[in-house]
């Protein structure tokens, strides 16, 4: 990787397999990153929406780095930067983020299915994990969907003991196995699981996603919609729009110019369910 983008090969990789990592990528500067994720949590009283964690269920805070100066810049760091540029354009879209207290055993799944213009996750795990203390799994290609390979993982993973005779941690995969500092990428619709990690697993996440065009409008209305579960009005943090400078400010535009209807469905989330999601 350069400073402005990734090269040809890792461009190859993460088309072909749907994945990438960065050993120590962020290895300079992760104390600090952990230190503003704790000071963030402290603030919500140590847990899920004010309720200390208590490590029977994932707690989740969104959006995370938009609630600190430090973790919001990291947008601008070029390292981060050049992932969105690349994979997604220069006039990406920053497409929140969000801070977790892992819990156990996370099943197969993909994020997303939108095989036109695909969300793409960074992700930053705070403790060193291995194979069966909760390092990310992933299936390589399972992310191009309109494979027959990638359609079939999709509908039977989440079957493994009755169509494979096999649980969901002996799938084949591969783990990305991290330390604090390194830095994974991966293509949301790609299937994705964790299994044997603790109770305080600690991960954030950065989401990038290609501008959308006119014809996907509908789908950036769904979106921000799909945050009315967190109870929250707008899709960024003030702390990220009021220190945005010219360059990041171009990733916000298109989503702080369309989600004026999120205070409305969030209103209605809050009188309509008991607490909000966890994620």
């Amino acid at each position: 990787m350069t400073a402005s983008r990734l090269n040809d090969q890792q461009i190859a990789f993460y088309n072909t397999f749907g994945f990438l990592k960065f050993p120590g990528l962020l290895k300079d500067c992760i104390d600090r990153i952990t230190h503003e994720f704790e000071m963030i949590w402290r603030r919500h009283g140590g847990g899920h929406h004010g309720k200390a964690h208590d490590g029977q269920a994932r707690s989740c805070i969104v959006p995370l780095i938009d609630q600190s100066e430090y973790l919001s810049a990291l947008l601008d760091d070029p390292r981060i930067d050049a992932i969105g540029t690349t994979l997604c354009g220069d006039d990406y879209c920053y497409a929140s983020s969000d801070g977790n207290y892992y819990v156990g055993d996370t099943a197969w799944h993909s994020d997303t299915i939108s095989p036109q213009a695909p969300y793409v996750k960074v992700a930053i795990y705070l403790d060193p994990l291995k194979r069966d203390t909760g390092a990310l799994r992933v299936i390589p290609g399972s992310h191009l969907f309109g494979d027959r390979y990638a359609d079939l993982l999709h509908e039977q993973v989440c079957r493994s003991e009755e169509v494979w005779g096999i649980p969901g941690r002996d799938v084949p995969a591969i783990s990305l196995e991290s330390e604090p500092g390194d830095v994974l990428c991966f293509n949301q619709n790609l299937k994705h699981a964790a299994f044997g990690g603790g109770n305080r697993r600690r991960m954030f996440t950065i989401n990038f996603t290609p501008r959308y065009t006119e014809e996907r409008m509908e789908d950036l209305r769904r979106y921000i919609s799909s945050f009315a579960r967190f109870w929250i009005d707008r899709v960024y943090g003030e702390v990220m729009i009021r220190t945005a400078g010219p360059k990041r400010m171009r990733h916000l535009e298109q989503i702080m110019a369309n989600d004026g209807f999120l205070a409305e469905l969030s209103r209605q989330a809050r009188e309509t369910t008991i607490e909000p999601s966890r994620g």
